[in-house]
């Protein structure tokens, strides 16, 4: 059974199910979304970035978007499915946000065998997302990232716990997740890859040849965090769209309104009177 929920206000979507929801990925391709997979009694067999896996039972493995997934060996799992429109939108601690240990801040595949006693913990938290899941009110948005912050958060402490070796403090090892690493932190001064690779002491073509394999380059990422932010602001604050220009490092908010429309097909007033109307 998969169950669904979507925002078209931020085009945020959230899936919860079994492991159907992974049926489309019996060759290897991008995940698409942030992932966390959850097994049941007995392992599944997986490829991610063209590495063998085995996922052991009673687990939960968190992935990213930009990883290269496939499905071997299939058993009883459940999948939760996320976009950065979902959860990203948010405001969150480091280690819990959309850079943070369980997707681009640590060096392995993140995965934690739960004890009897955890397992208890997530399957009470799991039936209250399945629950939320199914009801359609005003609040449902929130409370839905609410729950899966508390999800993300359990899963880390007991990560950290865990494999205390393998959780790097920055991210220097690996490319990507050093230029996400550095997006997050950046993005509402520097908009230009150039500024990126300097920090990196790469050149900005090395930074795109890096890239090439993840369908998305370094200057799409960039745009897509400014993005977020904007809908995020848009979404939950009062202020205008010529302050989130500047508060997003626009000296001109006509260069903002554009990006906006470019990426969203809509001009932040539009987005902010879209909001307005369904709430």
């Amino acid at each position: 059974m998969i169950k669904q929920f979507k925002e078209s206000s931020t085009n945020a979507i959230l899936t919860i199910g079994d492991i159907e929801v992974l049926n489309n990925f019996n060759t290897s391709n991008q995940l698409g979304y942030y992932t966390f997979i959850w097994t049941g009694k007995d392992a599944i067999t997986v490829k991610v970035d063209s590495v063998n896996k085995v996922l052991q039972p009673h687990s939960i493995t968190a992935l990213t978007p930009l990883q290269y997934f496939k499905l071997e060996e299939e058993n009883a799992a459940t999948v939760y499915q996320f976009n950065k429109e979902f959860y990203c939108i948010w405001e969150h601690d480091k280690e819990v946000s959309c850079t943070g240990i369980l997707f681009f801040g640590n060096q392995v595949i993140p995965s934690v065998v739960l004890k009897d006693s955890e397992k208890e913990k997530f399957e009470t938290l799991h039936q209250i997302l399945v629950d939320e899941i199914a009801t359609k009110d005003t609040i449902q948005a929130e409370m839905l990232r609410v729950l899966m912050k508390r999800f993300i958060i359990k899963t880390t402490q007991l990560i950290k716990a865990e494999h205390p070796d393998d959780i790097a403090k920055t991210s220097k090892m690996d490319l990507l997740r050093e230029f996400n690493r550095l997006v997050e932190q950046h993005y509402k001064e520097e908009h230009q890859v150039s500024a990126y690779a300097e920090m990196m002491n790469k050149s900005a073509k090395t930074l795109s040849n890096s890239f090439a394999a993840y369908n998305k380059s370094p200057l799409n990422i960039i745009h897509d965090r400014i993005i977020l932010e904007a809908k995020r602001q848009l979404y939950y604050s009062e202020i205008s769209s010529k302050e989130i220009a500047f508060s997003l490092g626009f000296d001109d908010p006509s260069h903002f309104s554009r990006l906006f429309k470019k990426h969203t097909g809509e001009s932040p007033t539009t987005f902010k009177d879209k909001v307005e109307a369904q709430v």
